[in-house]
């Protein structure tokens, strides 16, 4: 698995387990929100709506939450919904570029803040369009310890599946497809018995820029981490690409 890959990783069994959990059931509870709203309640015939409930309860969300959550994007909600998605771009140290999507209530307040951790923290913030072109549009799903497959037999399997490629790991296999594969893909996995732990649309790097240095992995890492924590951004994307060992270690003396 690649160092990127191992990074997403990381970041995503941080979230189960993340002590602040009232941060995290904020995030998953906006996303349910603008996916009800922009495609309808019914889970059944709204694809984003059912990757956000499974996402929140990836992170043990209580049911009512998810509930209100949906009724607020449906309008059924007394809470008034005034939300909006937007998406920032920047550059951190080495010019890894940096893709940050988030959900606001208060525009001008999440502007400021994403502003002021890129530039507290090495980097900075760039025009719409200066950075999404290093990436495209993916589907991921997560595989808890290959199915039992070897990754040969794996990536046979996620082929027939309609799959692209196949990453894996110690613990958990990325299989890719396309966005629009992705329903399709997932329940043939998982009617083949493979274990699914996560499936997402995501924005997977075109081009990588590989650091070697720990000091400045270091940096990197601190920037996408901050900017991950604050509480209106729900993803980032960043097309570095650090080799597992120099991530492991920077993981370690950050818990």
């Amino acid at each position: 698995m690649s160092g990127h890959s191992k990074w997403s990783t990381i970041k995503r069994q941080k979230g189960v387990v993340d002590a602040r959990r009232g941060a995290v059931f904020t995030k998953v509870a906006n996303a349910i929100t603008i996916a009800a709203r922009e495609g309808g309640t019914d889970h059944e015939s709204n694809f984003k709506l059912r990757l956000a409930i499974e996402a929140a309860k990836s992170v043990n969300m209580p049911k009512d939450n998810i509930e209100r959550a949906i009724a607020r994007g449906g309008g059924a909600s007394k809470e008034r919904s005034v939300l909006e998605q937007i998406t920032y771009e920047g550059f951190g140290p080495a010019g890894v570029g940096i893709v940050v999507e988030a959900v606001t209530d208060n525009r001008q307040r999440t502007a400021q803040e994403v502003r002021s951790t890129f530039e507290r923290n090495g980097g900075r913030l760039s025009g719409p369009g200066s950075v999404s072109h290093f990436f495209r549009p993916i589907g991921e799903i997560v595989v808890h310890g290959g199915g039992g497959l070897d990754p040969d037999q794996l990536l046979l399997v996620a082929a027939d599946s309609g799959a692209e490629d196949v990453e894996t790991g110690d613990e958990e296999a990325i299989v890719y497809c396309q966005t629009a594969d992705l329903e399709k893909v997932k329940s043939s996995l998982a009617t083949q018995g493979l274990d699914i732990v996560e499936s997402k649309i995501s924005r997977q790097p075109t081009t990588t820029i590989k650091i070697g240095d720990e000091k400045v992995a270091s940096s990197v890492l601190s920037l996408v981490n901050k900017l991950d924590d604050l509480a209106d951004v729900q993803k980032v994307y960043a097309n570095f690409d650090i080799p597992e060992e120099v991530l492991l270690r920077e993981t370690e003396t950050t818990k």
